[in-house]
């Protein structure tokens, strides 16, 4: 490691401390950051006119004047007034990084140039450089639109392919963290560009949106750059519900960036902010030699308040560039996984106290469920949003800094088969996850529930099926890193509203990095009749140990029937058995459940048979890739392979704990070795560092 920094490094670090003293003078000094006056865009649809003096006049009076003072002090507020036919519905938006005041002044301006822009229009909607007002006749809370509006610095670029590469990397990276990781939706940050220049970005979402709407919209407005600014210093694209924007010279507030979750700053204690702008008497005179030295004294003051802290961060980063803090998550964290990343999992952080607020002190009646990992609480927070709780069990080996790093790379996993990690919380030894709450809970509840499973037609364990699949290749192959679940099984599937496919408890997986195709431990975590036999008894585990699993899951959906057995008929044929021998006889419709035969093709229902028994076959290799299953179930000119016979497989009483095998010493022990299992139905999901 070097010892001092390079004179190559020096320059652009002084840049940035001079950066950072004009800032704090900026603030101590409070000088608000400039409005601009000029309106950049505003739609205002000619299809729909409201009369003067009409009742739909004056409730968009009464709101346009309330979003105002609601938005300033969180930068954000919707609201309807009214009643149909004449109600309104509006939303106001100030760039995160705005202070109170200015948020306040620019929607006034807002408000003037709304109805000046739009005279008599039943839905209009004004941006302005720092400020976004709407209104409408119609909800359009909650819905992503599409972007409409760029602008673009006409100044070229040097270097262009790199530039587009680190802008792309920076503004996916920030629409992730805005969506995903800022109650704000709000985002900032920069990138390093050449040895004297940076790029700079922006993204923020109005807050109606859902976390995945947010991220639709700006991923969404980041595709259009090439389009219209492909090469240029700086671009903007803006919508009704999102906007992006880039520079390579600062633009916003530099506190901002990395703190998008904290509380929009206050610029003054006084009275109202909302037009002081400077130390003056109420009359907004300055009057007396007095006031001109106390003004002087104050900004004295200031810059050599903000020259100490200065310096003294100047002398730390110092330090910590010549001796490195020796930060455990950082230092032990998995491959791929950076400093930076690991705030973004801290800043994922929940307080105890809310959670047991949410849960009602983790109250029965929330109780939604338990596994070997421990209880899952259903909650709700301040705001009204749903989420599952898993109190994982204090007996659990899951070391706390192993735990928070899985979190780092977890939280990264964003696909819309996977059930969303929102956070974690470690706190007087408790270790809590913090999951969405679907509503539909998992695929077990339904499909072998004699009244609700008539719920899934075809078309839906289709979905489900495919889904799945989806699901799993990502975690396969699409990811960052390859990732083994291990323990998908039909209780790990999660349902939303409309009956979509999450895969649950992937947090808890093996994860490997890209390279790797396949491992082995000395400690089972599954649960038995889903897990491969390859992994049951030698411990041995890949990719196609979870497509293994996906097969008997197939076999499950379309049969109706658990492939676990309860002990009065523990003798009976197991799931795969039962398949296996109607296949094998030809009267593998037999299978079908009842409440599906006047209502499905035999041939849809057939090709996922013969790819469920495909994917149970017990040589692993002879086992399709996700990607090849998905290319099955989407292609009928697909041939499939005739299956072998499926994996043997004990009656699907799940594994102890206590009866786990020392696959250290027994790594050798032929397939059919006796082994002792339990009758009871938990799951066994270690916590432990694999």
């Amino acid at each position: 490691m070097q010892e001092h920094i390079s004179e190559t490094m020096q320059f652009p670090i002084l840049l940035n401390s001079l950066q950072l003293l004009l800032l704090s003078l900026l603030i101590l000094t409070h000088i608000p950051i400039a409005i601009s006056e000029g309106i950049l865009w505003t739609t205002c649809p000619t299809d729909a006119n409201y009369t003067t003096k009409s009742t739909f006049q004056s409730n968009l009076n009464l709101l346009l004047s309330s979003l105002s003072s609601a938005a300033v002090p969180s930068g954000f507020a919707n609201d309807t007034v009214g009643r149909y036919p004449n109600q309104v519905y509006g939303l106001a938006l100030c760039r995160g990084d705005l202070f109170p005041a200015d948020c306040r002044s620019c929607l006034n301006t807002s408000i003037h140039g709304i109805v000046e822009q739009c005279p008599h229009g039943m839905s209009s909607t004004i941006w302005y450089e720092d400020c976004l007002l709407r209104y409408s006749n119609t909800s359009f809370f909650s819905m992503v639109e599409p972007v409409t509006f760029y602008m673009w610095n006409a100044n070229n670029v040097t270097q262009p392919k790199l530039f587009n590469t680190l802008l792309g990397q920076l503004m996916y990276t920030l629409a992730q963290k805005a969506a995903y990781g800022s109650p704000r939706m709000f985002a900032t940050g920069a990138a390093n560009f050449t040895s004297f220049q940076k790029i700079y970005g922006l993204v923020q979402c109005t807050r109606d949106l859902s976390d995945g709407g947010c991220y639709e919209c700006l991923t969404d407005a980041i595709s259009k750059i090439p389009a219209c600014c492909n090469g240029k210093q700086g671009g903007r694209v803006k919508g009704e519900t999102c906007y992006i924007r880039y520079e390579v010279a600062p633009f916003y507030n530099l506190l901002a960036e990395d703190d998008a979750a904290a509380p929009t700053p206050s610029p003054s204690k006084g009275r109202d902010s909302g037009n002081a702008t400077s130390p003056l008497p109420e009359d907004g005179n300055a009057t007396g030699k007095g006031s001109n030295r106390t003004a002087k004294t104050i900004v004295i003051v200031a810059i050599a308040v903000a020259a100490v802290l200065l310096f003294l961060f100047t002398a730390y980063i110092f330090l910590r560039r010549r001796n490195p803090v020796k930060n455990l998550s950082v230092r032990n964290a998995p491959d791929g996984v950076n400093e930076e990343e690991i705030r973004i999992a801290e800043s994922l952080l929940f307080d105890l106290g809310t959670i047991r607020a949410a849960t009602n002190n983790f109250a029965e009646a929330n109780k939604l469920g338990e596994g070997g990992f421990g209880p899952v609480y259903k909650g709700a927070l301040q705001d009204g949003q749903e989420i599952a709780v898993k109190r994982l069990s204090t007996s659990s080996v899951q070391g706390l800094t192993e735990l928070r790093n899985e979190v780092v790379l977890v939280v990264k996993l964003q696909h819309k088969n996977l059930v969303r990690l929102l956070g974690f919380c470690l706190e007087e030894q408790e270790k809590l996850l913090v999951y969405e709450y679907l509503q539909n809970t998992s695929l077990d509840k339904i499909i072998f529930d004699p009244v609700r499973r008539e719920l899934l037609d075809w078309g839906m364990r289709y979905k489900i099926i495919e889904g799945i699949a989806r699901g799993l290749l990502y975690l396969h192959e699409d990811s960052r890193l390859r990732i083994i679940h291990r323990d998908l099984k039909s209780s790990n599937v999660l349902l939303d509203g409309d009956m979509n496919p999450k895969i649950s408890d992937f947090g808890l997986a093996k994860l490997f990095n890209v390279g790797s195709t396949q491992g082995s431990t000395s400690r089972i975590a599954g649960t038995y009749g889903y897990m491969a036999p390859e992994y049951a008894i030698y411990g041995r585990f890949s990719a196609k140990s979870d497509v293994f699993s996906y097969g008997v899951l197939i076999l499950e959906i379309v049969t109706g029937r658990r492939n676990t057995l309860n002990q009065a008929s523990i003798h009976s044929e197991d799931l795969l058995s039962y398949v296996w021998n109607n296949w094998n006889r030809g009267a593998a419709l037999q299978v079908l459940d009842r409440c599906l035969i006047e209502e499905c093709r035999s041939q849809d229902v057939l090709r996922c048979i013969h790819i469920g028994l495909l994917c149970v076959q017990e040589d692993p290799s002879n086992r399709p890739s996700m990607a090849s299953v998905i290319l099955m179930l989407n292609s009928q000119s697909i041939t499939l392979p005739s299956p072998s016979t499926p994996a043997f497989v004990i009656s699907s009483q799940t594994l102890s704990e206590s009866h786990v095998l020392d696959r250290g010493r027994n790594a050798d022990l032929p397939a059919s070795r006796s082994r002792v299992v339990s009758v009871n139905d938990v799951t066994v999901s270690e916590m432990e560092p694999r």
